[in-house]
């Protein structure tokens, strides 16, 4: 039911959509910055620390394998910040507007990301919340008790963050989509604009499909020995670098064949700033490959065919 109805949002408009995003967004922060402030006072840098390093106190080799591990997870806090861009074209004054999101996105992500990530683990033995779905309660509960009302308020102000992650992600793979189609990667049908909302609303539905699909999935379907949904986080997070890494290389190009070209959106530290970029998200898709070889291998050979058969079609049009 909330697949259809995001769809639905999204389909009456992009001005509907981002307004009701934007409000979601805002009580998700609020619920973010209530939980920071209420466990802050009890926050410990010793519990924060004890523990970190593979169950011991001290880094070992055997550390390691977790941190690569782990950074599928790690990137999916900033992934699909690129998804700002995909709004361009229904954006107003989008020379200004796009890159003030990003920098107010991006600001706003790492704020939240290590606060939570701070107050959560250092109230308590953050083992215990390794493996929990509402690890945030758990960790307030350590602090006002279980019949808090800060808890209850907690829990229900947690729905609101679900649903803006939910809503934007329908929101941006929709977009994606149907740049992906008008560029010929994927049928022309997913191209299609509503004739009176000037919505992609055949790409809205396409993706409203697939993720109601993996939500069904997810318990029977296994895919390189995780289930579905944390198999999804890894390809989403391949996919990610494999895009990142082929959008910064594509800048460098673009400066050495077209140096006169205009460039609305200036490259702030250029080459230096997108090289370190390119050298790190270099670093990150390989530690993801090392710790997931036959997801990545997979994902390999989708991303090879997809690529020879827009290679194929794309000859056989021009001929």
């Amino acid at each position: 039911a909330a697949y259809v109805v995001f769809m639905a949002l999204n389909i009456l408009g992009v001005t509907l959509a981002a307004t009701f995003e934007l409000v979601v967004t805002l009580l998700a922060i609020g619920e973010l910055l209530v939980f920071m402030g209420v466990v802050a006072p009890r926050f410990s840098w010793a519990t924060f620390a004890a523990h970190g390093w593979a169950g011991g106190d001290a880094f070992t080799p055997a550390a390691i394998g977790g941190m690569l591990a782990a950074t599928p997870f790690a990137v999916w806090f900033f992934l699909a910040i690129e998804g700002v861009a995909l709004a361009a074209e229904e954006a107003r004054d989008p020379h200004r507007t796009i890159p003030r999101a990003y920098i107010g996105g991006m600001l706003t992500l790492v704020g939240l990301a290590l606060g939570v990530m701070l107050g959560a683990g250092g109230v308590g033995d953050w083992r215990e919340l390794a493996n929990v779905n509402d690890p945030l309660p758990r960790a307030m509960e350590r602090v006002v008790g279980a019949s808090s009302g800060w808890l209850h308020m907690l829990v229900w102000l947690g729905l609101f963050g679900l649903v803006a992650s939910f809503h934007g992600i329908i929101m941006g793979s929709s977009r994606q989509i149907f740049a992906m189609a008008r560029a010929g990667y994927l049928p022309t049908v997913l191209a299609r604009v509503h004739p009176r909302f000037g919505t992609p609303w055949v790409a809205i539905v396409a993706s409203g499909l697939v993720g109601i699909a993996a939500i069904f999935g997810d318990r029977v379907v296994m895919l390189g020995g995780q289930p579905l949904t944390a198999a999804i986080v890894t390809m989403s997070v391949l996919g990610a670098m494999v895009m990142y890494g082929v959008s910064l290389a594509s800048l460098f190009v673009l400066r050495h064949r077209e140096p006169g070209l205009p460039r609305p959106f200036p490259a702030i530290g250029y080459p230096w700033v997108p090289a370190v970029a390119l050298v790190l998200v270099t670093g990150c898709l390989g530690t993801v490959v090392w710790s997931n070889p036959g997801l990545s291998a997979s994902c390999g050979v989708l991303l090879t065919g997809a690529a020879v058969g827009s290679w194929w079609g794309r000859r056989r049009g021009s001929t």
